[in-house]
């Protein structure tokens, strides 16, 4: 390989929360215009590389030199609050896994998220978003959006399938809330971890001796029969990772892109007049957003070229998903909302072997949302001014902690 000489690591910290909650920090166009990877300090002072422009994104996110193991001392750490630290009892998810490990462990839960799987869960969701819609109508104006429909409907979902008990929301919310907040302190969070996985271990060892027709009931029986035996331990992690995934995401983009279409009355129209087009809105609406940006990190398992830069063994680096979805290279006019742009390239679920499991749910989720949200209410508006929302600027997953609406 070339030797190729080194960037100098830029002097500011690298930008981690969104001036604006419509587009990047300023530096992500800067950091394109400089080159396709350039080097950053982040805020826990540690120096990493940062890759911006999509093609080297798709590119470095398949490649199998780059690897996901978020406790390999190279991995780029975002925050002051630290490096996580491996518990004793800490068994790797789906996340943390790298080749070989991480195929076989993918395939055993994949099947649950086809997409034939996923249309015998419309109805089921589609009587979900009416009655949460049926409850709005029937309370108080304003009502505020997250606490009334954009976290209860994917936590509702996900429970269901998963087989965990929605009487316990209100427990694995406010831990989930605490692991994605960037200010709270390392104790409190290893001790939000603590408690989710004593609650997962307990949960997993009921469908152990009842296995019920879930998800975790299902991989029980499927486990004991292709294995012998189950994978306990493996078994908690990949809940837990499903469990945090699989509402917090969904309902981040159920409030961002409720806020991005009353915002853009001209959009939301397009798909008033055809709700054919919502599906198209969905993508347009992830690209933009791109809410779970640094799950695109890694760190270079050996000395390997991207776009033009060698990054050496044990160096992190930042796919930085939200540059790539913004990259004018990949969409033209890339920072403007256009429900009609029709582009399913981007990277907003992440590409290659960690894509996200779970992407067909949250499609359909949001495209059944987005059509009965305004069907059902036509004159929806926003009851405070975009600029005083309360944006996550302090969670890795951005998105809004409440959104005040009123017809």
């Amino acid at each position: 390989m070339t030797e190729l000489a080194e960037p100098a690591t830029r002097d500011e910290t690298f930008p981690l929360t969104r001036s604006c909650p419509f587009a990047p920090p300023p530096a992500y166009e800067e950091l394109r215009e400089a080159g396709p990877v350039q080097r950053v300090r982040l805020q826990s002072g540690q120096e990493a590389w940062a890759v911006t422009r999509l093609e080297d994104v798709r590119q470095m996110l398949t490649d199998p030199r780059f690897s996901s193991d978020r406790f390999n001392p190279g991995f780029p750490v975002l925050f002051k609050s630290g490096r996580p630290q491996r518990r004793s009892n800490f068994t790797p998810s789906l996340i943390n896994m790298d080749p070989p490990e991480h195929g076989p462990a993918r395939r055993e839960v994949v099947g649950e998220f086809t997409v034939k799987r996923m249309k015998a869960l419309q109805p089921r969701i589609q009587q979900i978003v009416d009655e949460h819609i049926d409850a709005i109508l029937a309370g108080p104006k304003p009502a505020d959006l997250v606490s009334a429909l954009s976290l209860p409907v994917p936590s509702l979902v996900i429970c269901e399938l998963l087989g965990v008990p929605y009487a316990d929301h209100d427990f694995f919310q406010v831990r989930s809330s605490t692991l994605l907040n960037r200010e709270v302190d390392p104790e409190a969070r290893l001790k939000a971890v603590d408690e989710l996985q004593e609650y997962l271990d307990r949960l997993v060892s009921a469908k152990e001796a009842d296995p019920t027709d879930d998800l975790l009931g299902r991989q029980v029986l499927k486990q004991r029969e292709e294995h012998g035996e189950v994978a306990h331990d493996e078994l908690v992690s990949m809940a837990f990772l499903l469990l945090i995934a699989g509402h917090e995401t969904t309902a981040n983009m159920i409030s961002l892109g409720t806020v991005a279409l009353l915002e853009n009355p001209d959009q939301l129209a397009l798909i008033k007049d055809d709700p054919g087009k919502t599906l198209d809105a969905v993508e347009e609406l992830l690209r933009y957003f791109t809410i779970a940006e640094f799950a695109t990190s890694r760190v270079a398992t050996e000395d390997v070229e991207i776009g033009g830069q060698l990054i050496r063994e044990g160096e992190g680096v930042l796919g930085l998903s939200y540059s790539g979805n913004r990259d004018e290279a990949a969409f033209e006019n890339a920072d403007e909302l256009d429900l009609e742009r029709g582009a399913r390239h981007h990277v907003a679920f992440g590409f290659g072997p960690h894509q996200c499991l779970g992407q067909n749910l949250a499609r359909m989720e949001l495209q059944i949302v987005f059509d009965t949200l305004f069907r059902r209410i036509p004159e929806l508006k926003l009851a405070a001014p975009v600029d005083q929302l309360p944006f996550k600027h302090d969670s890795s997953i951005f998105g809004l902690y409440c959104l005040p609406v009123t017809w």
